[in-house]
């Protein structure tokens, strides 16, 4: 049974940062891309970055870009969203979640839609004070 839990969200002043980790576990991984998405009170979930289990293949919404970085530790089943220069507005509970690759490779329309994930974690909560 594929599980996946998400570690290293907390409060954070903004400027600052913060590494969420997505351990994932029960499953062959290879065949899955790895997404970040996020859910402020009040709004929609949305879509925060996308990585190719090869690492050859990422994307980030463009309000994240040049501020946060998703990585991924293989040998660990590990995706990291190296988060920096945090705003008020990065407020949120922050999901990883699991797509087949060849969802993901069929473009923005799929990477980034909630719909296109298979499988979640229970979040963890990122909260950036002014």
């Amino acid at each position: 049974q594929v599980q996946l839990v998400e570690s290293g969200g907390g409060l954070v002043q903004a400027g600052g940062s913060l590494r969420l980790s997505c351990a994932a576990s029960g499953g062959t991984f290879s065949l899955y891309a790895m997404g970040w998405f996020r859910q402020a009170p009040g709004k929609e979930r949305e879509f925060v970055a996308a990585i190719s289990w090869s690492g050859g293949s990422i994307h980030y919404t463009d309000s994240v870009k040049g501020r946060f970085t998703i990585s991924r530790d293989n040998a660990k089943n590990t995706v990291y969203l190296q988060m920096n220069s945090l705003k008020p507005e990065d407020t949120a509970v922050y999901y990883c979640a699991l797509t087949p690759i060849s969802t993901y490779s069929r473009g923005r329309n799929y990477y980034s839609s909630g719909r296109s994930y298979d499988y979640w974690g229970p979040g963890t909560q990122v909260t950036v004070s002014s």
